[in-house]
């Protein structure tokens, strides 16, 4: 099966994946040093604090990930902190992300291609003491070389959606091996225990853990970063309501502005800033804003201002890894991914500020967060642009009803933290056995 899976793999880099890092190479500023550690050309000096010292090498793959490693990586370096920390990210934003909101790990890098020569070799190069992967990153060869060095380990925050329950089912016999070679299963839920459970993995191995993004605090915001943060994105005391559009993709930013449009026609004042998913969609954007026929300012360009800056009604959130703390502007959020077949996208971030959140039928990828937040009142769900406006409006007419939103947000919150301490409590008994092991 690895055979076939190589092969697989080594036509699929030469004939789509080698091209498409070339013309990013060359379009892209700074793709170059992700291309060459992605390739296993990571520098001496850029692993010298963590080769060899029996480090932690927790691995998500993107923005998302880097989020739910976060608490992670604090918990480590209070309870641990002699042990080293390597954090790997699969995306260009998942890496800036890393970098931006984890200063305590000893090292980041790009994660190497699963190239039988070049997973073996990164592993060898840095021989951690216990290898974790965030929500579902299974890499076959990478997680055969882990398993022939002995390393142990481990999943956390553990999420399979339906989809990928079942897609999984077609790699037979390497999935038989990757899920053996996981030591112990950290799940964000029963449901997706159930999934892991469906595909093969030792029932003895799973744990319930929930979601470690309960647990961020990166994104917390004082009133001073607060009032900062109006006064650089040119808000007022009178600029209500304050829309924040957040992770959005191909059609929703028309939906929202469409919907904005019917605010702005009862709320004159109403303010809206869209964060989308993907950076590279900015002029895509900016195209369907002309529509509408809106100035729109850029987070980046307003940033760098000084003084007062112009009250543009549309704000892009052009930057990486800010969306967790810009969710405070707002008085109603919507998370994207959510109008389109995609999934959703992160509903805690918002929670977290106590804000009253609206999402898409499309909630599939995190039907958790979603039901426990819908069930406490505080995500509401719509069917279409039309629903959209609707909840807008009815949000924005009624003080009570934003306010017992944005609190039953927050104390969903308070009431599912703990699983960083809880998977720092399976991860602590996993290394005591691997270090009685080699006694």
């Amino acid at each position: 099966m690895y055979i076939l899976y190589n092969i697989l793999i080594i036509l699929a880099f030469i004939i789509i994946v080698l091209p498409y890092f070339l013309y990013r190479l060359v379009k892209e500023k700074g793709f170059g040093n992700r291309f060459r550690q992605n390739m296993g050309l990571v520098r001496r000096e850029e692993i010298a604090p963590v080769a060899d010292t029996n480090c932690i090498w927790l691995h998500g793959a993107s923005v998302g990930e880097m989020v739910a490693i976060s608490p992670l990586v604090k918990e480590i370096k209070k309870i641990m902190p002699e042990r080293k920390v390597l954090v790997s990210a699969v995306t260009v934003g998942g890496y800036d992300m890393a970098r931006q909101i984890m200063p305590e790990a000893d090292a980041i890098i790009n994660f190497p291609l699963d190239l039988p020569f070049v997973a073996s070799s990164m592993v060898s190069r840095i021989r951690p003491g216990i290898f974790i992967m965030v929500e579902t990153e299974l890499w076959p060869n990478f997680l055969r070389a882990i398993r022939k060095r002995n390393i142990p380990a481990m999943m956390m925050n553990g999420r399979i959606s339906e989809k990928s329950a079942k897609n999984y089912r077609y790699l037979s016999g390497l999935l038989r091996d990757m899920l053996n070679t996981i030591n112990l299963f950290c799940m964000q839920s029963s449901i997706d225990a159930k999934y892991i459970t469906q595909l093969g993995a030792d029932p003895e191995k799973i744990i319930v853990t929930g979601n470690t993004k309960f647990d961020q605090t990166y994104a917390e915001v004082s009133p001073k970063d607060l009032a900062t943060y109006k006064t650089e994105l040119g808000l007022g005391e009178d600029d209500y309501p304050v829309i924040v559009a957040g992770s959005t993709h191909r059609t929703e930013e028309e939906a929202v502005l469409t919907s904005f449009t019917a605010l702005r026609k009862k709320y004159p004042h109403a303010r809206l800033i869209i964060a989308p998913r993907k950076l590279n969609r900015i002029e895509e954007i900016k195209k369907v804003n002309a529509k509408f026929g809106y100035e729109m300012g850029f987070r980046s360009k307003l940033k760098e201002m000084e003084g007062s800056r112009p009250e543009f009604p549309v704000l892009m959130l052009d930057t990486i890894g800010e969306l967790g703390r810009i969710y405070a502007i707002g008085d109603i959020v919507f998370v994207g991914g959510s109008l389109v077949r995609y999934g959703g996208h992160n509903v805690l971030e918002p929670a977290a500020h106590a804000k009253p959140i609206l999402v898409g039928p499309s909630m599939e990828d995190f039907k958790d967060s979603y039901a426990l937040l819908s069930k406490a009142g505080a995500c509401r769900m719509v069917s279409d642009t039309a629903g959209l406006t609707e909840a807008f409006l009815e949000i924005a007419d009624d003080d009570v009803l934003r306010k017992k939103m944005g609190d039953a947000s927050i104390q969903i919150i308070r009431e599912n933290r703990g699983a960083a301490l809880k998977t720092i409590h399976y991860l602590t008994d996993l290394l005591n056995q691997k270090d009685l092991a080699g006694k």
